[in-house]
């Protein structure tokens, strides 16, 4: 009688090319983050209305893709992701009211936004926190790419990214309910510096949530291999297994 195995366990992650990493992080904070802000503060110095930066400012992930689709024969991810925050911010502005409060709180339609994705993104095959994992967890080589495509056979591992996802979104959603609320409870002088407090606030602990979350899953999960290799090799001794 046949009995169904677990997949097995791809063999370790491909040596990081030190010099591939470096260009790929190099490329894609300096145009999807660096660029952007540094092209948007320098537009709107000179007299530039928000809209009309935050669209110039948009050219630089097309870049990213464009340099990125040459380099490694796929899209950037990440790059169309910022591409499309960049829009909807400039959609933002251009439609919004220009009162000192609707200024204050139009990062939140961002934000909300981009939590509303990763919750949408749970009912599509792969959530979005899998291809964010698979931008920063690698070094874009093909192999490390495909090491990183390879886990998704496991069930751990599809519930670690789903649990992610959801985790940003619900924060994310949160975020910006409340940033409305305060917005149009405390006075601006307050709001100034509160916003930007609740938008690095969240971000950081975010970003520590999901490193000792990563840490944690990836513990459990070499201690079931490690318990499965060992039921496994005392059904083929017939000696029982370590308690």
């Amino acid at each position: 009688m046949s009995t169904q195995q677990e997949p097995a366990a791809p063999s370790g992650p491909p040596a990081r090319s030190a010099g591939a990493a470096a260009i790929g992080w190099f490329l894609t904070i300096g145009f999807n983050v660096v660029a952007p802000i540094l092209t948007y503060n320098m537009l709107t110095d000179r007299g530039w209305s928000e809209f009309a930066a935050l669209l110039v400012s948009g050219i630089w992930p097309v870049v990213d893709s464009l340099v990125h689709l040459a380099w490694r024969r796929k899209v950037d991810e990440f790059a169309v992701v910022t591409l499309v925050f960049l829009v909807i911010t400039a959609l933002v502005a251009l439609i919004g009211t220009h009162s000192a409060r609707a200024l204050l709180i139009k990062d939140s339609g961002v934000t909300g936004l981009f939590g509303a994705l990763c919750v949408a993104t749970l009912f599509t095959p792969r959530p979005l926190m899998f291809y964010f994992g698979r931008k920063f967890g690698t070094d874009g080589t093909k192999e490390g790419v495909a090491y990183f495509n390879g886990l998704w056979q496991y069930p751990d591992f599809r519930k670690a990214m789903r649990r992610m996802t959801t985790v940003w979104g619900v924060a994310y959603l949160v975020e910006a309910a409340l940033r409305v609320v305060l917005a149009y409870t405390l006075s601006v002088d307050t709001m100034v510096w509160v916003s930007p407090v609740l938008i690095y606030g969240f971000l950081v602990s975010l970003i520590f949530w999901t490193i000792r979350f990563s840490k944690r899953s990836q513990a459990e999960g070499e201690a079931r291999a490690a318990a499965l290799a060992a039921a496994a090799a005392s059904s083929e001794t017939g000696s029982p297994a370590p308690a």
